[in-house]
């Protein structure tokens, strides 16, 4: 599924799922600006346009196993299982533990039981599970392409992620692995 067809799953989503509710109170006057805006220790929740393309670049179907790096205040991993739906599953995975534990509780306001967040492990990238994710979403930019989640990715999988500061694809054919670069952006680091 791409396209138009993409395109409006996204829009739908990033509707119904508004940017303001995974906001803390002091953001929330400036949800509508498509800017980062700050949420603790550093870390920020992407702006709108950014987040829509990265949602489109990954080209998430119905029913995917989507695995969410860096969720942050949950506003993703909600997208995201808005998009797989009931049939589909995301894990939100992030480092910060009281980050994690806020966007868990922005999340559970939405009522989407397939769609949970958890912390991250610190000492390993991404979390392996059997035949790999479908999607794999990194909103942390790291120095170069991480293999630990190449290696993750089912065939047929895509992943998207910055890498320093070029928005990268990463799709998984067999044993094949091609990669596109898609514009420059600005990201937190990936620890």
């Amino acid at each position: 599924m791409t396209g138009s067809a993409t395109s409006d799953a996204v829009a739908e989503a990033m509707t119904t799922l508004t940017r303001r509710a995974f906001l803390p109170p002091a953001q929330r006057a400036h949800a509508d600006e498509d800017r980062p805006l700050p949420l603790v220790h550093g870390q920020t929740n992407s702006q709108p346009s950014t987040v829509a393309a990265m949602l489109r670049l990954l080209d998430v179907p119905p029913g995917a196993r989507v695995l969410d790096i860096g969720s942050g205040s949950g506003w993703t991993t909600a997208l995201l299982g808005r998009l797989v739906g009931p049939g589909g599953s995301v894990l939100g995975l992030e480092i910060d533990p009281d980050l994690a534990a806020w966007g868990g509780e922005n999340l559970a306001a939405w009522s989407m039981p397939w769609a949970t967040i958890e912390q991250a492990d610190p000492a390993a990238l991404g979390r392996p599970v059997e035949s790999g994710w479908d999607r794999i979403l990194v909103s942390a930019s790291g120095q170069q392409l991480p293999d630990a989640l190449v290696a993750q990715l089912a065939d047929g999988g895509r992943m998207v992620l910055p890498v320093r500061s070029t928005m990268w694809l990463v799709e998984r054919r067999g044993e094949d692995i091609a990669r596109t670069t898609h514009g420059s952006y600005a990201f937190v680091p990936l620890r």
